[in-house]
């Protein structure tokens, strides 16, 4: 276990129960909802009437779930996007990832991949532009895309609803301070899995996502968050937390010091070698 302060460049912030001083440096990610949620008119019709999106899902997951909803051969959604004339902001280029904002859609007898990627796309722009969001995007000075991307990391890696403004607050602090994010889920992101062992060689991969070697956001957001994760990127609390942990589910540590955050990871090693911590997700 290391016991000196890393220089700043090193020091690596953990993810829930992900932990950078394990000699072994294993670590098993959250896992995403891997299927769609359909609502049916009744048990016996087998046509659903409703796709659910949860908060979180990725574009790749959004975009399978509409071909099974509407019984489309698998691709066919992620290939109607460059005509589906979707709203966009500038920053997105073109790639909706965290616009598909997570919530019921009907599918009506006529849908289409590009209604319901349309109807997703504004249903976000009429939720991320409004005045609040503007507003405190403006306060924190960034931009309504920069929000968006806060607010996919947070609904990635916060264990609760409750945890999600201090973990905005980490990553401004970050931020701030000049240093790298070293977020486990862009990793995830980057890798294009969700269950996952992290070794060095991960966070040494050549990708923009790569938090834990470029500084600075990810160039897009990394799912498609919802409002509670929004507000706590626009208005997180104040404090002067860097790094978190979950020791055990429902415990998650914030700390403002490097010493103060390896007792934290001394005690989640503890919970670990007992057998009581289990992942947060």
């Amino acid at each position: 276990m290391q016991m000196n302060t890393p220089p700043r460049s090193t020091i690596r912030l953990t993810r829930r129960g992900r932990v950078a001083l394990i000699a072994t440096g294993a670590v098993v990610a959250g896992t995403a909802v891997a299927v769609p949620l359909l609502g049916l008119e009744d048990e016996g019709d087998a046509r659903p009437t409703s796709l659910v999106i949860p908060e979180g899902w990725r574009s790749g997951q959004i975009y399978d779930a509409v071909d099974k909803a509407l019984a489309l051969p698998a691709g066919t959604t992620k290939k109607s996007i460059p005509k589906a004339g979707l709203k966009l902001p500038s920053d997105a280029e073109g790639n909706p990832e965290g616009y598909l904002f997570p919530a019921t859609y009907p599918l009506k007898e006529k849908a289409t991949p590009e209604s319901l990627l349309s109807f997703m796309v504004n249903t976000a722009s009429r939720k991320f532009n409004g005045a609040p969001v503007a507003a405190g995007a403006q306060r924190n000075a960034m931009n309504v895309y920069q929000a968006v991307t806060i607010a996919s990391i947070v609904q990635a890696e916060a264990v609760s609803k409750a945890d999600m403004g201090k973990v905005a607050r980490v990553i401004f602090n970050r931020l701030e301070r000049g240093m790298p994010l070293q977020m486990d889920s862009t990793i995830n992101y980057a890798l294009n899995r969700t269950t996952l062992r992290m070794t060095a060689n991960d966070t040494r991969i050549d990708s923009p996502y790569n938090s834990y070697q470029r500084m600075g956001l990810p160039p897009t957001p990394i799912d498609n968050p919802g409002e509670d994760a929004m507000r706590a990127a626009i208005n997180p609390p104040p404090g002067d937390w860097l790094y978190f942990v979950t020791v055990k589910p429902g415990d998650t540590r914030f700390a403002a010091t490097y010493e103060e955050h390896q007792r934290n990871v001394a005690e989640f090693n503890a919970a670990q070698k007992s057998g009581s911590s289990q992942p947060a997700k």
